[in-house]
């Protein structure tokens, strides 16, 4: 785990413990349940199907307070792998505009489809380490 330290000032300011959650979607739901307050992004979507010819699922799907598309990808613990398939995903999604832009029409309405702004779209992976 990193250098980093939370607290909690129930009670008191006491040190919390940090540990992997037991499951990857445990930390999804929690994040997904909070993603405005944590990462001043609108939920959209989660598990997301990037369809049959590219056979994946993208975890979270939001839209940040500018109207950039974000993704988020979880990992409970240490995995390589997690900037790469978000890569893959962020690479899928420029390329599937429209159908993110429809997404957006369906769950906030016409006039925030029209304003997605596609000059930064933003990846964040969640893990509970990096590797190198």
């Amino acid at each position: 785990m990193s250098n980093l330290k939370l607290y909690s000032t129930k009670g008191g300011v006491t040190e919390v413990t940090p540990r992997l959650a037991e499951i990857e979607a445990d930390v999804q739901s929690l994040v997904e349940a909070h993603m405005e307050t944590l990462l001043g992004v609108r939920f959209l979507a989660s598990e997301y199907s990037t369809g049959p010819v590219h056979g994946g699922r993208i975890d979270s799907l939001g839209l940040d307070e500018s109207g950039s598309p974000v993704i988020v990808e979880y990992k409970r613990g240490v995995d390589s792998g997690v900037i790469n398939q978000g890569l893959f995903y962020l690479s899928w999604l420029m390329d599937h505009r429209a159908e993110f832009e429809y997404l957006v029409a369906d769950r906030l309405g016409v006039t925030a489809a029209a304003q997605v702004l596609w000059r930064g779209p933003r990846l964040i992976c969640v893990a509970g380490d990096f590797t190198r």
